[in-house]
């Protein structure tokens, strides 16, 4: 049995509602609908570190908060979030421009457990947006990279112009020390790569189901589907780890917006052992 993931951490600020503010330094459009913010502290105050698969709620002043997985970090306490323009707050942060403010409290949740996979193989299977939540446990391997086996990523988006990190998506595809699938639902006579969901491309990827770890995040079809695959394939499900992001509000388990069952997404996640959530994700209406 592999270990639990992280605990989570105390929430920062001297009201655990407060956010800290943060500037936008750069934005980047990495399609046409999605944006990766990087943002540093407004002063000395800052959130701790992220561990990967944390999220923080990013404050769109005059608007409210959403809750955004952390898809990178740098110096300076600098935070990369990539979101998408998916409804009013998050239309109004993928609106930013350096220069301009944003509050921030957290980070909240379970990460992915990092320390079980160590010295196994890893396989990192995201689809749509759900990339920039695996971005941290992906940079975190390949800053040790002999620490872990194998390692096997597959990206799936629905069109090439959905596909997110263009340039990372390049600089791994030329690493020798992983393997690198991307396909996509539909794409035009322009598009050279593979076509169809991620699920068609497990079969092909490699690794020792014995010793493998996997990372999965996207829409809750793709992972329930994903996880059966490796399952086929001989990876136990408590082996197999999913990021949730059901209806987070308050981020600390007191509205119960985000509630999955006997468990809440924002506390108990968001990354959970697919073991346990397996039966969960049959019952409608949970």
């Amino acid at each position: 049995m592999l270990a639990e993931a992280a605990e989570p951490d105390e929430p920062s600020g001297p009201h655990p509602f407060a956010p800290i503010p943060y500037v936008v330094r750069s934005v980047v459009q990495e399609t046409p609908d999605t944006v990766t913010l990087a943002i540093a502290p407004h002063g000395s105050r800052r959130i701790p570190p992220a561990r990967p698969g944390q999220f923080a709620m990013l404050y769109a002043f005059g608007l409210g908060e959403s809750p955004i997985g952390v898809s990178g970090s740098a110096g300076e306490g600098v935070l990369f979030h990539t979101v998408r323009d998916a409804g009013r707050i998050t239309h109004a942060l993928t609106r930013l421009t350096p220069g301009d403010g944003v509050g921030v409290r957290g980070p909240y949740g379970r990460g992915w457990p990092m320390e079980a996979a160590r010295g196994r193989d890893v396989v990192i299977v995201a689809g749509g947006l759900g990339l920039p939540p695996l971005r941290p446990a992906l940079r975190t391997i390949l800053r040790d990279r002999d620490a872990y086996g194998r390692l096997e990523i597959i990206y799936g988006a629905r069109t090439p112009k959905d596909l997110v990190y263009a340039a990372e998506l390049q600089e791994w595809r030329r690493r020798g020390d992983l393997r690198l699938q991307v396909t996509v639902d539909a794409a035009g006579r322009d598009w050279y790569g593979d076509v169809g969901v991620v699920t068609t491309r497990i079969p092909d990827a490699r690794f020792d189901p014995a010793r493998t770890v996997a990372f999965v995040c996207g829409p809750e079809i793709m992972m329930k589907l994903t996880a059966r695959a490796l399952l086929a394939r001989g990876v136990p499900a408590s082996a197999t780890w999913v990021s949730m992001e059901r209806n987070m509000k308050c981020a600390l388990g007191f509205c119960g917006h985000c509630q999955f069952g006997p468990s809440f997404v924002c506390r108990d996640g968001p990354v959970l052992s697919f073991e346990g959530l397996a039966p969960r994700l049959g019952v409608r209406e949970v």
